[in-house]
């Protein structure tokens, strides 16, 4: 096969998202020198899970996310997962704040906003459960600035749509973070691909789909790539992958044949939004307002009415409503689900099924729901929403991991996201969804110390001190360094500071 190579790349990137377009940046400002070559399957970048359009734009940081805190028996809220996302988005601004200061970004608004998280209950039980929340949250020095309110008049202030219309009887309760964010990943894709595109060193290729990739007798791998325009295969030689395709990850990972990627699937679970132009309508909310989830319900359908900001005009989304289709991709196939069923994983796979029947029921009723249903849904959030005010959005498809767990059981279903790496540290794969764009910077982190450990100890490490200050302190422990930071990054990318 190596007489058939045509050409050869220090690095390829498979799938032209937040994750390769991060991890690329990255990789250049380490080391200039290197040749990265990027393959994307479609016209253009941010097509799919990093599109404006299919991704929530939370500027996750766990302020908001109930779904990070769980109850425990006792009562107590465990908040240890929201630290950790909380922390990990720290990493994205510094990267942020670094490409401003280098000029790399040129502004900062044209793909991030300051917006307040808020979480929003509606009874007394869960008014308590947020009450308890509150206490442990605004405890830790992560979380300072924290409110929370349970009166009425004060929450009317906050969030007009929400009290409009409503019995002021109900119990309602609500946690405000006024430096929360509203981040456009699509937008912030393109800006970083275009930097890397002026680059010597880096190719991009649009409309060319990864078919096949093995390795060679030295350890290197042969990356079997077709041209959509021409139907021309050709094969690059790399020493070194990373598979950030979204729902194509997992086939990807499948054709590498590596132990480590034996034994995974995939669960897909599409999503459908609400949204609302309305200049009268939007102008009244300026917020990311979460709820708790339906019981059984995956994480990424956590309802929320959420400010967006994309290409300079501000509109709101109502939802997601979760959905289930067989497609890992929006641009995908029905037959995706069907093609990753292999011999080794199936058993994972009907362990899955077997013990989240309550999830399958769950998507399944959300499917079968009427708009008159779901627009009920809306009018618990805001209760004089008029339909004629908004229209229905397809939202992209995001594809669980179906996590190999022996010798417990032979699968889980585990939500999230997760790198797999060969043995080598030659090839990663990228795998599942929330909180991934917003932990875009972290994620590649890991990938530079799992795979780059030697370059990393040969003046890497240095270098990226100066583009992550904090790298290698814990934020969660060390309150100064935590506060420095966001002061620092709050000015560079114009987002409030408390």
């Amino acid at each position: 096969m190596k007489k058939n190579v045509s050409e050869k790349t220090d690095i390829v990137l498979i799938g032209a998202g937040i994750m390769s377009a991060t991890l690329g940046t990255f990789l250049k400002e380490l080391d200039p020198a290197l040749n990265i070559t990027l393959f994307e399957r479609l016209d253009d970048c941010a097509k799919e899970s990093s599109y404006s359009w299919n991704n929530a734009g939370t500027g996750h940081a766990a302020n908001c996310e109930m779904n990070y805190t769980p109850q425990r028996p006792d009562g107590t809220v465990d908040i240890s997962e929201a630290l950790e996302v909380n922390t990990e988005f720290d990493i994205s601004r510094q990267f942020w704040s670094y490409l401003v200061n280098k000029g790399k970004i040129k502004d900062p608004g044209e793909f991030i906003h300051s917006c307040p998280h808020m979480s929003f209950v509606q009874d007394a039980e869960s008014v308590k459960y947020l009450k308890q929340r509150f206490d442990e949250m605004s405890a830790h020095h992560c979380y300072h600035g924290m409110e929370y309110s349970d009166d009425f008049d004060q929450i009317a202030k906050w969030t007009p749509l929400i009290t409009e219309g409503r019995d002021r009887n109900q119990p309602i309760a609500m946690t405000r973070m006024i430096t929360g964010a509203d981040v456009d990943y699509g937008a912030l894709t393109h800006i970083l691909i275009s930097e890397l595109e002026q680059q010597s060193g880096f190719t991009l290729h649009y409309k060319h789909e990864v078919k096949d990739l093995k390795r060679d007798s030295n350890g290197e791998w042969l990356v079997t790539v077709k041209d959509l325009d021409t139907h021309e295969k050709r094969v690059i030689s790399a020493k070194f992958v990373f598979i950030g395709a979204g729902g194509r990850a997992i086939e990807l990972l499948q054709k590498s044949e590596i132990p480590e990627g034996k034994g995974y699937g995939g669960f897909p679970v599409g999503g459908i939004w609400l949204r609302c132009d309305v200049a009268d309508v939007v102008e009244q909310h300026h917020a990311k307002v979460y709820s708790k989830a339906a019981k059984g319900s995956p994480p990424m359908s956590v309802p929320h009415l959420d400010t967006r900001i994309i290409g300079g005009k501000k509109s709101l989304l109502f939802g997601p409503y979760a959905g289930f289709s067989t497609k890992f991709l929006k641009h995908g196939s029905y037959a995706d689900l069907f093609k990753s069923v292999r011999p080794g994983n199936i058993l994972p796979m009907l362990d899955v099924a077997k013990d989240n029947m309550g999830l399958v029921e769950y998507l399944i009723g959300q499917v079968l729901q009427t708009h008159h249903h779901q627009f009920g849904e809306l009018q618990a959030f805001y209760p004089l929403a008029k339909p004629h005010d908004w229209v229905e959005v397809i939202a992209g498809q995001r594809v669980q991991i179906i996590k190999p767990d022996k010798p417990e059981k032979d699968g889980i279903l585990q939500f999230g996201t997760e790198l797999v790496s060969s043995e080598d540290e030659s090839l990663v794969a990228l795998l599942g969804a929330s909180p991934g764009a917003s932990t875009a910077a972290f994620i590649a982190l890991n990938v530079l110390k799992k795979c780059f450990s030697k370059q990393l100890a040969d003046g890497w490490q240095k270098r990226l001190e100066e583009i992550i200050p904090t790298f290698g302190i814990d934020l969660k422990v060390d309150a100064d360094a935590c506060r420095e930071t966001r002061q620092r990054t709050a000015k560079v990318l114009n987002l409030e500071f408390i």
